[in-house]
C-alpha cells in the first residue's frame, strides 16, 4: 500500500513536447515566445485584458501593490486565515498589513470585520480566496467603490473558482495567481499578475523589466527601480499546455471534491468547502472542520493521517499568531478557531477511488469513536 500525498501536479506529453520545444528553439528571438502565448491564453481563460507571468505570486502581489502606490506608513487589511506570503509582499513595500476575522463558513475574509478595520492610512483591501472559496466579492467591491480603496485579489489558490459567472481574480483592481507544483495548474514554480486597467498593466509592466519603460528608445535605461519577478520561457511552455488542458484539471478537482462530500455527508459534526449558488468553487484544496462538540483535533488528525501512511496538511495559522507579526494585533476568533480542528485532504488529479476510500476511512473512524464515546 503506497503513501496517500496530499497533493502533486498533473503533467503529461503535451507538457514535455513544449517544453522540448522551447528547450531547442526557445532562444534568440524566440526567447519569449511562450512566455507571451501564456500570458495571453492564461488572461482570456480568466477574461482579463492584460496578464504578465512571473517567478511566483508574491512577485505579482509585490508589484501590483508597488503599482497601486502602497509604501511606508499605509495599511492593507486583509484575513487573519492565510499564509504568510499573502502578508509579506504588504510588508516589502513598508507597509502594515491589518489583520481581521474570518466568516465561519468560508473561511474567508469578513467584510463588517474589513469595515471595521479602515482607517485614514488604509491603502487596500486584499481579498485572498483560500482554498478555492472565495470571498463575498459583492460586499467588499462595494465597501472598496464607497471607501475609494481598490480591492485585489490573491487568487492563488482559486484556479477554477468563479463569482458570478466571473473568474476569481477579474474582479477586482488586479488578481494574482500561483502555479506553485502543488496548485491546480503549475508551472513548476511561478505565478501571474492579471488587469483589465491599462494604466495600472503598464505600471507593474515598466516595474517588472527593472524600471525601463516599454518603447523607451534608450537602450539600458530605466527610468524607475524596478523588479526582477519574470517567469522564465521553460516554465510558460510548461503553462501553455497546462491552458489547454485547464478545464479538465478543474473539473477533476471538482469531482475529487464531490466524492468526499459525497462519503461524508452521513457523518455529523463536519462541514467543508462551500459552493454559494452564485459562485462556483474550483476546490483546490478539499478541506474539512470539525466541530467543537466533536472534540477532534489537529493533533488527533495529524496521528490519524500518519498511521494510514497518508500526508496530513494541516489548515493555516493565524498570520497573527506568527512570531513575525507579533506586535501587531488582531480580534479574530474564528481565526484562532479553526486550525485547531481542521485539515486539508489529499486530492491529486491522479487519485484513484481506492485511496480517496482511505482517506475517508480514517475520518469515519475518528468521528465515529468521538460519537461513541
Amino acid at each position: 500500500m503506497s503513501r496517500i500525498h496530499y497533493t502533486k501536479p498533473s503533467v503529461g506529453e503535451l507538457e514535455a513536447d513544449y517544453v522540448l520545444d522551447a528547450v531547442r528553439h526557445g532562444w534568440g528571438e524566440r526567447c519569449y515566445e511562450y512566455l507571451t502565448r501564456f500570458e495571453k491564453s492564461f488572461a482570456e481563460h480568466v477574461g482579463a485584458t492584460y496578464a504578465i507571468a512571473t517567478s511566483s505570486c508574491t512577485g505579482a502581489l509585490h508589484m501590483g501593490m508597488a503599482a497601486l502606490g502602497i509604501g511606508i506608513g499605509d495599511e492593507v487589511i486583509l484575513a487573519d486565515t492565510n499564509w504568510i506570503a499573502s502578508a509579506a509582499p504588504i510588508t516589502y513595500l513598508g507597509a502594515t498589513p491589518v489583520f481581521v476575522d474570518v466568516l465561519a463558513d468560508s473561511w474567508c475574509l469578513d467584510p463588517q470585520q474589513v469595515r471595521r478595520a479602515i482607517t485614514p492610512r488604509t491603502k487596500a483591501i486584499l481579498a485572498v480566496h483560500l482554498y478555492g472559496n472565495l470571498c463575498n466579492m459583492d460586499a467588499l467591491l462595494a465597501i472598496g467603490r464607497e471607501f475609494g480603496l481598490p480591492v485585489i485579489e490573491d487568487a492563488a489558490e482559486a484556479i477554477g473558482s468563479q463569482w458570478r459567472g466571473q473568474a476569481a481574480g477579474s474582479l477586482g483592481a488586479f488578481g494574482a495567481f500561483s502555479f506553485h507544483g502543488t496548485k491546480t495548474m503549475t508551472t513548476g514554480e511561478g505565478g501571474i499578475f492579471v488587469t483589465s486597467d491599462k494604466a495600472l498593466f503598464d505600471r507593474v509592466l515598466t516595474l517588472s523589466n527593472h524600471g525601463r519603460v516599454a518603447g523607451s528608445s534608450k537602450q539600458f535605461w530605466p527610468d524607475f527601480l524596478g523588479f526582477k519577478y519574470k517567469m522564465s520561457n521553460l516554465q510558460a511552455a510548461v503553462g501553455c499546455a497546462q491552458v489547454e488542458r485547464i478545464d479538465e484539471l478543474i473539473q477533476r478537482k471538482r469531482a475529487i471534491f464531490a466524492h468526499y462530500a459525497d462519503a461524508l455527508s452521513s457523518l455529523p459534526g463536519l462541514s467543508m468547502n462551500p459552493e454559494p449558488e452564485h459562485s462556483r468553487n474550483g476546490y483546490w484544496m478539499p478541506t474539512v472542520v470539525f466541530d467543537r462538540e466533536l472534540g477532534i483535533t489537529r493533533d488527533m488528525l495529524i496521528a490519524a493521517f500518519q498511521a494510514a501512511d497518508i500526508d496530513a496538511r494541516v489548515f493555516f495559522w493565524p498570520l497573527s499568531s506568527l512570531p513575525m507579526f507579533s506586535e501587531l494585533t488582531a480580534d479574530s476568533p474564528v481565526a484562532h478557531s479553526l486550525p485547531e480542528r481542521a485539515i486539508n485532504l489529499p486530492s491529486y488529479h491522479d487519485m484513484t477511488d481506492d485511496d480517496q476510500h482511505r482517506v475517508i476511512e480514517v475520518l469515519r473512524a475518528l468521528v465515529l469513536k468521538r460519537t461513541r464515546l
